[in-house]
C-alpha cells in the first residue's frame, strides 16, 4: 500500500492529535512497535516532523498497514465505537484516492482494494454545513463561573476574534480562538480538577501519571471535555484546525506542515469556539463538583 501526500498528512494528524494526543515519548513507542528503535531525547524534532519522517519511511512497506490498524484498533475505543467509525469514514475519503478502503468488522480492521474511487462527499459536506449553520444563543462566558477578571479578558478576546474574522485575517482568528478556548478549559480544569484528572483521555507522562494542567495542550483539553460531557462529539470532530494552533505561531512549523489558513478554516474555528462555550454552559451542571 502506497499513500499519497495528502493521505499521509491526514494519517499524521490521526496519530498525533485526533484519535488521541501522543507526546514525543508516546510517538517513539508507537513507531518502535512497528520495528523502529528510536529513543526520546533532547534533540527530538517536532512531533509533526518526526511522524512525517516515519510515515515516509514505511510508506509502501507492510509496516504501513500495521500502523493504520494500530491507529484504528477498536480496543482503544471501548465505548466509543461510533467515534471510531467516524474517524474511519473520514479517513476513507482520502484513502479512496489511493485505491483502498478500511473496513471494520467488529474488532477486526481490514483493507479492501477498490477498483474505482468512491467518494462520499455529500455526507461529509452536509455534516460540515450543518455544523456551520448551527445557531448558538448562549455564548456567554459569565455562566462558566470563572474568575471575573479572567472572563473579562476572554470576552475581550472573543470581540477581537470577530473583528479579525470580519477583516479577513484567518490566521489571527485561528490563533486567538485556540488560545481563548485553551484558557477557558484551563480555568475549568482548575475549578473541577477531579473531573479533568480522572477522565480516560487525560494527558499522561511516560510513567502513566496525569500531567499538571499547565502542561496540557488544547488537544488534550478538547478530548477530556468530550469525555466528561462538556462538549459534543461533532464539536470535537471539527476542532482539528484549532487543536494545532500553537504550531502555527511559529513560521517554520507552519511552513513544515504546509498549513495555509483560509477564511473557511477560520469560520470553522470560530464556530468551534462558539459551540464549545454554548455546550459548556448547557452541560457544566451535569459534571458535579
Amino acid at each position: 500500500m502506497i499513500l499519497n501526500k495528502k493521505t499521509l498528512e491526514k494519517l499524521r494528524q490521526l496519530i498525533n492529535e485526533e484519535t488521541e494526543y501522543r507526546s514525543g515519548p508516546k510517538l517513539v513507542q508507537f513507531f518502535n512497535d512497528l520495528g523502529f528503535n528510536d529513543s526520546y531525547g533532547h534533540a527530538f524534532p517536532s512531533r509533526w516532523l518526526y511522524t512525517d519522517q516515519k510515515l515516509d519511511e514505511i510508506n509502501g512497506a507492510p509496516e504501513l498497514e500495521k500502523c493504520i490498524k494500530n491507529v484504528f484498533a477498536p480496543v482503544n475505543f471501548l465505548g466509543r465505537y461510533q467515534e471510531l467509525d467516524s474517524y474511519i469514514k473520514d479517513f476513507n475519503q482520502l484513502l479512496a484516492f489511493d485505491g483502498w478502503k478500511i473496513v471494520r468488522n467488529g474488532s477486526d480492521i481490514t483493507f479492501q482494494k477498490m477498483d474505482k474511487v468512491e467518494i462520499d462527499s455529500d455526507s461529509s459536506e452536509a455534516a460540515e454545513n450543518e455544523f456551520l449553520n448551527r445557531e448558538f444563543t448562549n455564548v456567554n462566558l459569565q455562566g462558566l463561573g470563572l474568575e471575573s477578571v479572567v472572563s473579562d479578558v476572554l470576552q475581550y478576546r472573543i470581540k477581537e476574534i470577530e473583528k479579525c474574522f470580519s477583516s479577513n485575517s484567518p490566521l489571527a482568528v485561528i490563533l486567538l480562538a485556540g488560545s481563548t478556548l485553551e484558557g477557558i478549559f484551563l480555568g475549568l480544569a482548575i475549578k473541577y480538577p477531579r473531573q479533568f484528572n480522572t477522565a480516560k483521555s487525560s494527558p499522561k507522562d511516560s510513567n502513566g501519571k496525569v500531567r499538571q494542567f499547565h502542561e496540557w495542550n488544547l488537544s488534550g483539553f478538547i478530548d477530556v471535555a468530550t469525555d466528561i460531557g462538556l462538549i459534543q462529539h461533532d464539536t470535537q470532530k471539527f476542532s482539528h484546525s484549532l487543536r494545532d494552533f500553537r504550531n502555527y505561531i511559529h513560521p517554520f512549523e507552519q511552513m513544515s506542515s504546509g498549513f495555509n489558513p483560509r477564511e473557511h478554516t477560520a469560520k470553522i474555528c470560530l464556530q468551534v469556539l462558539k459551540a464549545a462555550i454554548s455546550e459548556i454552559n448547557e452541560n457544566l451542571s451535569k459534571i458535579g463538583t
